[in-house]
């Protein structure tokens, strides 16, 4: 290990896996278990219904049981991590924390098998045995030559994928490194000269995929630690012969002139800055022995400026990481119920991943990256670990290769659903953001106004708003400087064609400044207060687009509190209704419409009521069924008090109207609002299911109620959306990210007005 470059000491790496809870990993169960009408389903007797079923059809064991979505990860600790053969038992720590990685980046449930024996054939006989079990066996940290013979045998045994990511995973990740690689620098897979340094399990697999990819068997040259493996060499075990080449080099010095590419999976040092030197032109270095690679980028860019460098390590860029592989491999192979991972999965998971790294890179990566902003290019080849794209991306690849190979049980017809699907997966803000889009997109285009459209948070996020065919994105600002902010973050506004418009500029600002200056003008304000307002306030110009109908929605926030912008919008425009906002909350399969969540800061009952009202209708325009709860600390007036009594108004008013369509109950706590079981209590209360519109009884619990489910909860949380403006605004938090900004302007075009 590399002592030098720890950012932990070794009594906090033992008290992470100590403390609360030994280990990474527990069991939590999918049904409940609270009654014993539920045990008696969960086990005997209601058991022996699915038990009989799947007698008679064992494929009816993905349908009742968890095996169409579980994996073992296997080991014997024959070669765990760099550590070498520390013992089946040693090895359990890092199987936990691989089947941890497997629920984070893929929702891939995952156990650890730690099989006690260094003997192949007793090892496959134990895994051959348990494999009816599960989906898919993961191999992990077995040594070479044996991993390869517990591969083999165990596909042929098995009906289901067995993959040995030491191999798979760094040759799937450094293919697609090297597809991107060829392509930024010129090279062809066809024509470069590889030179693999490790002759072992990962070393072989990946000049073996690299082969398969386009690189020919006669531009390779490989080399163990007795030096190059060439054709007739005694000592040469199967595998590595496979590979052998005609070829008069001994040594990796003498191998490297003019090679184009190096694969290293060896050791630290075996690279030196002399052979980097003899390379051919823009050469291509993947040093990824762990921990310390065979050379550094540092030494590389003594001799070399014109190299391209990946490592091994996540403190370098260009990291060859194997979580972005495995999880996505099985994800695809269990969705569609593959046999195995055979070649051409492989192959698509790796060009999927090097498609990947050419798209724009999403805010949640830049800030995994302490906000280095990341672009493909030399420093930027293979994507990020922390990349939410990946789960929706790669999988879909990975199943269409099962299905064309015929290797799939369980073909998908519907490839876009299968996206969305991944999607909800682990968002769950997707569900809902998904049917907005969708709403969005089929509808006539909408021009949204990005009013601070020089911060190049918003150039990307407009840029992404036209490139998902969500709307025409219009950006405020000075053309010079917007082309010049999108072009740093590798946009191509002409190819894109989206208008900017300078507001100072603007062959529109005498119709703006006399329709605002009639609005204002008994409020204290001079005509050149009102024309300097739309030339250099981008709120005010932008505003004055959408009410004069030269735009149809609006987006702000990045760079004003939500208040100033509000204000900056109300100069403007009118309120239709009761001006508020309204956050979503997703959370465990749930989502809550809460409101006022930015506005009112102490409703009264009428404010409540409105409030209410508001809230239910554009639940409704978001194609829910409102079933509203009025928040309080009171349970039906117990106990009574001043506060929870404008509550108990509100719910009388409500009571008086015969407008409404909707369930509505209060005044009552969340617990009670969102749990039936509790509802034994008060008979007569009137909600059919559980609330999912809560109104608050003042701004400071809306807001410190969704903070707290966001914190602690681990709840996402949409918005405030702005509701009951004349014309669709919407303001994005302050420092906003691309994603949020997204968000915000599809909430905006959603028909346009439906959220005012």
């Amino acid at each position: 290990m590399n002592e030098d470059r720890k950012t932990f000491t070794d009594e906090e790496a033992l008290n992470f896996h100590r403390k609360p809870t030994p280990g990474k990993i527990a069991v939590i169960p999918t049904k409940p278990m609270a009654t014993q009408r539920d045990l008696s389903l969960a086990y005997s007797p209601g058991v022996a219904v699915p038990v009989l079923a799947i007698a008679d059809d064992p494929d009816s064991a993905y349908e009742f049981t968890s095996k169409g979505n579980l994996v073992a990860v296997i080991s014997n600790g024959t070669a765990i991590l760099g550590l070498g053969n520390l013992g089946a038992l040693a090895s359990k720590p890092v199987m936990e924390g691989k089947a941890v990685l497997f629920k984070r980046f893929a929702d891939v449930d995952a156990i650890d098998v730690e099989c006690a024996t260094t003997d192949p054939d007793e090892f496959i006989t134990v895994v051959k045995n348990i494999g009816l079990t599960f989906g898919g066996i993961n191999l992990e940290d077995i040594k070479s030559p044996e991993c390869f013979v517990i591969e083999t045998e165990l596909q042929g045994l098995l009906d289901i994928p067995v993959f040995h990511d030491d191999q798979h995973g760094t040759a799937i990740i450094s293919a697609a490194g090297l597809i991107n690689a060829c392509e930024i620098t010129g090279k062809r897979m066809d024509e470069v000269k590889v030179v693999l340094s490790g002759a072992g399990a990962a070393g072989l697999s990946s000049i073996g995929l690299m082969k398969a990819m386009g690189v020919k068997q006669e531009n390779t040259v490989i080399l163990d630690r007795d030096g190059v493996v060439y054709r007739g060499r005694a000592n040469v075990d199967q595998w590595k012969a496979a590979h052998a080449t005609d070829t008069p080099h001994r040594t990796l010095a003498e191998a490297m002139v003019g090679a184009d590419v190096f694969i290293g999976l060896s050791a630290k040092g075996v690279l030196t800055k002399e052979m980097v030197a003899t390379m051919a032109p823009n050469p291509i270095i993947f040093a990824m022995a762990n921990p310390d690679p065979e050379i550094t980028p540092e030494e590389v860019r003594e001799v070399r400026d014109d190299a391209i460098v990946a490592t091994g390590r996540s403190d370098y860029p260009n990291q060859v990481n194997n979580v972005l592989g495995f999880p996505y491999i099985f994800r695809g192979a269990l969705d569609v119920r593959a046999r195995q991972v055979n070649h051409e999965m492989k192959i698509a998971c790796a060009e999927a991943l090097a498609r990947l790294a050419r798209e724009d890179v999403p805010d949640e990566v830049a800030a995994a990256y302490q906000g280095r902003r990341l672009k493909f290019g030399p420093d930027y080849i293979i994507p990020s670990p922390f990349d939410p794209r990946l789960i929706w991306y790669v999988p879909p690849f990975v199943a269409e290769a099962a299905m064309k190979t015929g290797v799939a049980r369980k073909p998908i017809d519907d490839m876009d659903d299968y996206r969305d699907h991944l999607r909800r997966r682990l968002d769950p803000s997707a569900g809902l953001l998904q049917s907005i889009s969708a709403a969005v997109t089929s509808a006539p285009n909408k021009r949204v106004v990005f009013a601070e459209g020089e911060e190049t948070s918003v150039i990307r996020a407009a840029y992404a708003f036209k490139q998902q065919n969500l709307g025409t994105p219009i950006l405020v600002g000075r053309e010079e400087l917007v082309k010049r902010n999108a072009a740093e973050a590798g946009l191509d506004f002409d190819e894109m064609g989206i208008e900017i418009i300078n507001s100072r500029l603007s062959h529109r600002n005498a119709e703006y400044v006399d329709t605002l200056y009639r609005r204002l003008a008994r409020d204290g304000y001079l005509k050149r207060d009102v024309q300097r307002l739309i030339n250099l306030d981008r709120n005010s110009f932008a505003a004055s687009m959408v009410k004069a109908g030269h735009a149809d929605a609006m987006v702000t926030g990045v760079t004003r509190s939500f208040d100033q912008a509000l204000n900056d919008v109300l100069r403007v425009m009118d309120p239709v209704g009761r001006v508020m906002g309204m956050s979503v909350v997703l959370a465990r399969g749930r989502t809550l419409f809460i409101a006022d969540t930015s506005i009112s800061e102490v409703p009264v009952a009428e404010d409540l009521v409105e409030i209410a009202m508001q809230a239910a209708r554009t639940v409704q325009k978001l194609g829910r069924t409102p079933r509203v709860a009025f928040m309080s600390y009171s349970t039906f007036g117990n106990p009574a008090g001043e506060r929870g009594q404008r509550v108990h108004d509100a719910v009388r008013l409500m009571d008086q109207r015969a407008d409404i369509d909707f369930e509505y109950e209060g005044e009552m706590p969340p617990d009670v609002a969102l749990n039936p079981d509790l509802w034994a209590n008060y008979p007569f209360q009137r909600l059919s299911r559980p609330a999912n519109v809560l109104v608050m009884p003042a701004i400071h619990s809306a807001s410190i109620s969704t903070k707290l489910v966001q914190a602690v909860g681990g709840a996402t949380v949409l918005g405030p959306l702005l509701l009951g403006l004349e014309r669709s605004v919407q303001i994005a938090p302050l420092s906003a990210s691309v994603s949020q900004i997204i968000t915000a302007a599809t909430f905006a075009a959603y028909e346009e007005g439906a959220l005012a």
